[in-house]
């Protein structure tokens, strides 16, 4: 893979539903306090948003393991182990310029590199046209990641989506909610960022999840989704503008036939992160299935 994104965790060919995905919520899970304390966090906050006002907080869950564990059926079943987090713990952790030395840090303190680090999930999709072509988006500058970069559609599962509110609770989180908000946020997401009418869109499989490791490793689920749409049909959606219109400038489409060899144009070097990773998933997990 590419030495911007590690591989996680792979799925067996063609991908997991969302039925064999259960989560486990804990506070175990949560990033532990920076050894100096959090106060590094909320300066790089502020410096933020004097700079990106339009920058806000939420709560995002954080992944803190993955594992596929074999079911009584002789099938496998993936177990998620989240927290809780911020965008704003994410901004002063993940994306601080001491985010090397927190890896380090993590690793002789807790035996886990990733142990101060925010780690919020996002989800990613590999998103196939009915005519079999690969939807890209060209990220805005006025992004707080990436901007100008070419990525897939995708964002963060939102934990208020389940329990609006500041003061929440792990255990206001059931598991199956939990995945299924993970599972339909990445439809909502394309629903947004593309402008495609939902019932367009099939159940997403997920593919697997990536370290995004130019944010210190950050994880990514990405899933894989087909559209009935033909590739004109959905830029004609796009074009119309959707609720996330200002995340993005362009689309663009990639026949899924060159995708195996997307690596060895000049347009990888353009993709983000999460859209390399989404593309390699795809190509080692749904590409293994057909």
């Amino acid at each position: 893979m590419d030495p911007q994104v590690s591989l996680l965790l792979q799925c067996p060919p063609g991908g997991l539903p969302e039925q064999q995905v259960r989560a486990e919520l804990s506070p175990a899970y949560d990033r532990r306090p920076l050894p100096g304390g959090d106060k590094a966090i909320a300066a790089i906050w502020e410096t933020r948003i004097q700079a990106q006002p339009w920058l806000f907080d939420a709560p995002k869950f954080r992944l803190h393991s993955a594992a596929l564990v074999p079911t009584g059926s002789q099938g496998l079943q993936l177990l998620l182990r989240l927290g809780l987090t911020s965008y704003r713990d994410f901004l002063g952790t993940n994306w601080a310029s001491s985010a090397a030395l927190l890896r380090q840090q993590g690793a002789a303190d807790w035996g886990d590199k990733q142990a101060y680090l925010a780690d919020p999930l996002g989800v990613g999709a590999a998103l196939i046209t009915a005519d079999d072509f690969l939807v890209f988006l060209r990220r805005s500058q006025q992004v707080a990641e990436a901007p100008g970069l070419i990525d897939v559609p995708g964002g963060h599962p939102e934990t208020q989506a389940l329990c609006p509110g500041d003061s929440l609770l792990h255990d206001d989180l059931p598991g199956e909610r939990v995945v299924h908000e993970i599972f339909s946020r990445v439809l909502q997401e394309i629903s947004d960022e593309v402008n495609l009418p939902l019932p367009t869109l099939s159940q997403p499989l997920l593919l697997g999840i990536v370290r995004n490791e130019t944010s210190a490793g950050r994880a990514s689920a990405e899933f894989y989704v087909q559209c009935s749409l033909a590739s004109e049909q959905v830029r004609e959606h796009y074009r119309r503008g959707g609720p996330e219109a200002h995340e993005s400038t362009d689309i663009i489409f990639v026949e899924t036939k060159r995708v195996k060899r997307l690596q060895e144009t000049e347009m990888w070097a353009e993709l983000c992160p999460s859209a390399k990773g989404a593309i390699s998933l795809y190509n080692r997990v749904q590409g293994s299935s057909t």
